[in-house]
């Protein structure tokens, strides 16, 4: 099963990390990283630019675009991992191991459907899986 663990900062946490030494953080970073590949775990890992991006608001009759920030929230969406673990429950404990945590950061656990949860013989499904084949997703 594919889990997605979304990184969680508030500010607080964000300014603890401000001055740590880029080396530094990969070192750590790449150290946890590489115990998910030695598991066979890990689908991929991004980290989101921390700049202000852009919000796509569907609420009215025609979307509205605007500058960030994300929304109505107090924490920022730093990145994701994206897990292929047999449980929600590992996919916790791996969590439970992210590095470069401290207070006000959380991480979201959810879990990522695949293609095989939806009708098959919806034609907008084969179309799809027929390209995920094609590209070796599936």
């Amino acid at each position: 099963m594919k889990y997605m663990l979304i990184m969680r900062a508030d500010d607080t946490t964000m300014g603890q990390f401000q001055d740590v030494d880029m080396e530094q953080m990969l070192e750590i970073v790449g150290g946890f990283n590489e115990q998910l590949i030695s598991a066979g775990v890990l689908l991929a890992a991004e980290g989101l630019d921390p700049a202000p991006g852009v919000v796509v608001d569907h609420s009215g009759e025609t979307p509205l675009v605007t500058d960030g920030p994300y929304g109505e929230t107090k924490e920022l969406f730093g990145g994701f991992y994206l897990l292929d673990v047999a449980s929600e429950q590992e996919a916790v404990e791996w969590a439970k191991r992210m590095p470069m945590a401290g207070p006000g950061m959380k991480t979201e656990i959810r879990r990522v459907t695949t293609i095989d949860e939806f009708p098959q013989d919806n034609p907008w499904i084969k179309k799809e899986k027929a390209w995920r084949e094609e590209t070796g997703q599936l």
